[in-house]
């Protein structure tokens, strides 16, 4: 019996952990994620490779150093030697540079400033609720003293009121 409720609240556990709202938000970033590496690789391979490839060869694999020699390929396709692909470690390096970037330039620096504007609005509209009260306080405070006066005037505010009023706003 302590097994089946113990099952039962892993399994409840497990249900709440996947109706939580990050999970869906997770599972949608890993997805736009993967169609974004996609993108990104294409712009290295064809645009950044021929860049480098006016210098060298266009394919960045193809730098490589001979660390034992005799490097190569022979026959079967298989490489001789030991080889460092300092090229491949360089396209992955540009890939990344260019997706955060990317990133930055097109989603982090838009999303900053739209919410630096936005909190910039909402100060501004904090503000002038604020002008609105205090000067909507003074008015209220003229026009008691005003009608203080006209009662029978007593000087200030508490002049001439009467016995057990309360005149305060």
């Amino acid at each position: 019996m302590v097994s089946e409720k113990k099952k039962e609240s892993v399994l409840a556990g497990f249900k709440a952990f996947l109706m939580r709202g990050n999970v869906v938000d997770l599972a949608v970033a890993v997805v736009i994620g993967a169609a974004f590496t996609n993108i990104v690789n294409a712009v290295v391979k064809g645009v950044i490779g021929p860049l480098v490839g006016a210098i060298g060869t266009k394919n960045l694999d193809a730098y490589t150093s001979c660390l034992k020699g005799p490097c190569g390929v022979d026959a079967k396709g298989e490489p001789i030697g030991i080889n460092i692909m300092w090229g491949t470690v360089l396209n992955a390096a540009l890939t990344f540079l260019i997706t955060a970037a990317v990133v930055y330039f097109l989603m982090v620096l838009p999303m900053s400033k739209y919410l630096a504007t936005m909190e910039a609005r909402r100060k501004a509209k904090e503000g002038v609720q604020e002008t609105m009260e205090i000067s909507e306080l003074e008015v209220l405070k003229e026009i008691r003293d005003a009608l203080v006066a006209q009662r029978g005037g007593g000087s200030g505010p508490a002049g001439g009121q009467a016995p057990g009023r309360d005149t305060t706003l």
